[in-house]
């Protein structure tokens, strides 16, 4: 065989090796929600409902995507596993229910759920296929339910401004654990409410708390539920 044949499959395996590696190596999960009302009451979103109309008022899920404990994590970690919507038939209704795109043009959801797949899932394939992962993260938001947590302390998506402490503490004694809390601005510049991360052990069976939280946009002492 020729050297150039010898090293041409060299540096193939190494790249095979060095996906699986990634697909692997990972530390936890942070499982994200977002609310609507947010995503839509922003300057920096173009908001537009999807093909199936306006979705419900509550928390919709933004991803399940592994971590590292020091706070970096992979990504799109094998492009030989490219999302199929076929392998997850019997979740689509289920998806479109909980996990809608909010982006524009209005769409049904599938680009959204492939950029989560490619991005964010395949570097779970030592736990999840794409059938399981998705499954497991639709469980995820039956289990943490915020919008039940909060309206059980008082705090409704009806524009007002709340303490981030007891949304804090709403969520913790709903869930168990304490969450990561990311906001946004209205388009007036205040904040509100927008993300909340739980994290899960690299099993993906477990919630736990979080090693280390994300650097997303921090919220003041006092900021908005908006309604949606």
């Amino acid at each position: 065989m020729e050297p150039k044949c010898f090293l041409l499959i060299y540096l193939l395996v190494l790249q095979s090796l060095a996906l699986l590696c990634a697909s692997q190596d990972f530390d936890f999960f942070y499982f994200v929600q977002q609310w609507p009302g947010a995503y839509c009451d922003s300057d920096k979103n173009s908001c537009c409902y999807p093909t199936t109309g306006k979705p419900a008022a509550d928390f919709s899920i933004h991803g399940l995507w592994p971590n590292y404990n020091d706070g970096s994590y992979p990504q799109n970690c094998d492009s030989n596993n490219p999302f199929d919507a076929s392998k997850i038939s019997d979740l689509i209704s289920n998806m479109r229910k909980n996990w809608p795109s909010l982006s524009c043009p209005s769409n049904d959801g599938e680009s959204f759920w492939s950029h989560e797949w490619e991005k964010h899932g395949t570097c779970s394939e030592s736990v999840f296929d794409q059938h399981s992962y998705f499954e497991t993260t639709l469980g995820l938001k039956q289990q943490a339910n915020l919008l039940k947590a909060l309206k059980a302390a008082g705090i409704e998506p009806d524009g007002s401004s709340y303490s981030l402490e007891n949304i804090k503490d709403a969520i913790k004694e709903g869930s168990g654990y304490t969450p990561w809390i990311e906001c946004n601005e209205d388009s007036s510049g205040n904040s509100q409410l927008y993300q909340v991360y739980l994290c899960l052990d690299k099993s993906g069976s477990n919630l736990i708390e979080c090693p280390v939280f994300p650097k997303g946009k921090r919220c003041g002492s006092e900021i908005e539920f908006p309604n949606f």
